[in-house]
């Protein structure tokens, strides 16, 4: 195969999944949508981590939020937990790598604060612990994951939601991720803003 070959079958491969993934996140994006609406016109936050790609994607989420997605708005509260390099050797060198978020979720999280948990495998011990930590503080989470959600997936409440990309490939699990986090900040603007045409 040439490479051209194996870059029109990546595109479609991503483009067939996402179609799939379409119909079975709808309901769920919707849901995690209102959920951080609710929080934000409680006047709460939104805090984002991940690891790797995935620190990428809560970095981006929380620029969409504080900055804007497609329409001027007010800034919206949301803190990406993957940024401080400070806090996050701080904490990975006098404590555990574990606990770097977990950390950051106990000191700036409250009640009705929303975290948003991106995990390609579901199974990252630092982000079971923050979203552990995020039930402590009686903080709801969204996770967004794959491969079936691994650990994350069994720590869930009934309260949170579960955007599982029903994929097991991280390159195909990523590219939903990032569409998924663009659903939720229009979802988000759309709900604060009105339907716009």
């Amino acid at each position: 195969m040439d490479i051209a070959s194996r870059i029109r079958a990546h595109f479609a491969e991503s483009a067939e999944l996402k179609l799939a993934a379409a119909e079975a996140m709808a309901p769920q994006i919707a849901r995690a949508a209102a959920l951080m609406t609710d929080c934000l016109l409680a006047d709460g936050k939104l805090l984002a981590c991940g690891n790797g790609g995935s620190a990428s994607d809560a970095q981006h989420f929380a620029a969409e939020m504080v900055g804007r997605f497609e329409r001027e708005r007010p800034e919206l509260p949301a803190i990406s937990l993957t940024t401080d390099t400070s806090i996050l050797t701080a904490i990975a060198n006098d404590y555990d790598f574990g606990q770097v978020f977990a950390k950051q979720v106990r000191a700036l999280g409250r009640a009705g604060d929303v975290l948003l948990a991106i995990s390609t495998s579901g199974n990252s011990g630092n982000m079971t612990a923050a979203v552990s930590a995020a039930h402590e503080r009686e903080m709801r989470v969204v996770a967004l994951t794959g491969k079936g959600g691994g650990r994350i997936g069994e720590l869930l409440s009934p309260a949170d939601v579960h955007l599982c990309v029903p994929h097991s490939s991280t390159a195909r699990i990523q590219e939903v991720h990032i569409l998924t986090i663009h659903c939720l900040c229009d979802a988000v603007d759309a709900s604060l803003l009105g339907d716009e045409s």
